[in-house]
C-alpha cells in the first residue's frame, strides 16, 4: 500500500530540513513522484495523479537494507539529489560518475556498468539514510536480459531507452518510494488531498494547514 500519511509528513520533513541547512535541493511536490515496486520489479512514474509510464527494473539482488557493504536496495522514502550524464549518449559508460567516452550496446557480453543517465538518490527516513553514501542511484544497464528481476548491486537498474526518458521528466527533488510491495492502483493516486497536499499546489506543494510542530526534521547525508 502507498503511505499517503507518511509519504506526506517525510516531505514535509525534508522541505523543512531542506530550509533549515540552506539545501540546494527544492522542496518537493506532488506534480511528479517515482514509485518503485520490487515485488513486482517495475518503476511507475505520477505525473499530476496520472500514471504517466510504467518501465521493468531490476532491484538488488543481495535483497533489501540500508547497511553499509550489504549491496541491498533501501526501502522507504527517498529524494532526486543529483542527475548525472545530461548530454552522454544511449549507452555510455561512466566510472565513479563521469563519462569514460564507451559507448555499449545492450547485453554485450562481460560488462556490467552504470550506463546512459545516473539519478542519484538520497534517503528521507532512518531506515535509508545511508542511501545516498552508498552511491544508491537510478541508472541505465548493460544487462537488460535481467529486468523483470532481481540483479542488480542495491540500485535501482534500468534499460538506457528508459532510464533517459525518466531522467527527463525528474526535476531535482522529486520524491522517490521504494516499496517491497506491489504498484499500487492509479485510482488510489488521483486525489492529491488524499495525501495531505493543497490542489492546485502553492509554491512549495505543501497544504499551508499543516502545523510546524507536526513537522520533524531529519538530518540528511551530506553531497
Amino acid at each position: 500500500m502507498f503511505r499517503s500519511s507518511a509519504f506526506g509528513l517525510a516531505l514535509l520533513s525534508v522541505a523543512a530540513s531542506a530550509f533549515a541547512n540552506g539545501h540546494s535541493i527544492p522542496a518537493p511536490t506532488l506534480n511528479t513522484r517515482v514509485i518503485v515496486s520490487v515485488r513486482d520489479q517495475k518503476l511507475m512514474l505520477m505525473e499530476n495523479g496520472i500514471v504517466a509510464a510504467t518501465y521493468p527494473v531490476s532491484t538488488s539482488k543481495y535483497g533489501l537494507g540500508d547497511a553499509w557493504g550489504s549491496l541491498a536496495t533501501p526501502l522507504g522514502l527517498l529524494q532526486v539529489a543529483q542527475k548525472i550524464g545530461d548530454h552522454a549518449p544511449i549507452g555510455a559508460v561512466f566510472h565513479n560518475r563521469h563519462w569514460t567516452g564507451e559507448v555499449l550496446q545492450p547485453n554485450t557480453p562481460g560488462r556490467d556498468p552504470v550506463m546512459t543517465r545516473i539519478i542519484w538518490l538520497r534517503g528521507l527516513e532512518l531506515a535509508n539514510s545511508h542511501a545516498f553514501n552508498r552511491c544508491i542511484y537510478i541508472h541505465g544497464t548493460n544487462e537488460e536480459k535481467f529486468l523483470g528481476r532481481p540483479a542488480s548491486f542495491g540500485c535501482i537498474r534500468m534499460k538506457s531507452t528508459d532510464v533517459a526518458a525518466l531522467y527527463a521528466q525528474l526535476p531535482l527533488g522529486t520524491p522517490v518510494e521504494i516499496l517491497n510491495d506491489r504498484l499500487p492502483k492509479s485510482s488510489n493516486l488521483a486525489d492529491p488531498e488524499i495525501y495531505g497536499f493543497d490542489s492546485p499546489a502553492s509554491g512549495s506543494g505543501l497544504r499551508k494547514d499543516k502545523a510546524a510542530s507536526e513537522v520533524k526534521v531529519a538530518s540528511a547525508p551530506r553531497t
